[in-house]
């Protein structure tokens, strides 16, 4: 599972809601949600900043390299 999948996961289980009550209180479509949490790859990236300003976060860019130039 890809760390985006398992961190809206974890965050919205803290929070006690189900994906369905997650979704209304985001504002995107339950569909969404589903497809962030089973690790989609084909989302839309307004869609997924929408569901991660709810736990005050965006989506940005992270080198695929360490700091030792390493994968």
């Amino acid at each position: 599972m890809s760390a985006l999948s398992e961190f809206v996961k974890a965050r919205r289980k803290r929070l006690k809601l189900t994906q369905e009550e997650f979704a209304n209180k985001a504002g995107v479509a339950l569909t969404v949600v589903r497809k962030i949490e089973q690790g989609k790859e084909n989302l839309s990236l307004s869609k997924v900043n929408q569901v991660l300003r709810m736990f005050g976060h965006v989506m940005g860019p992270v080198s695929e390299r360490d700091e030792t130039g390493n994968r």
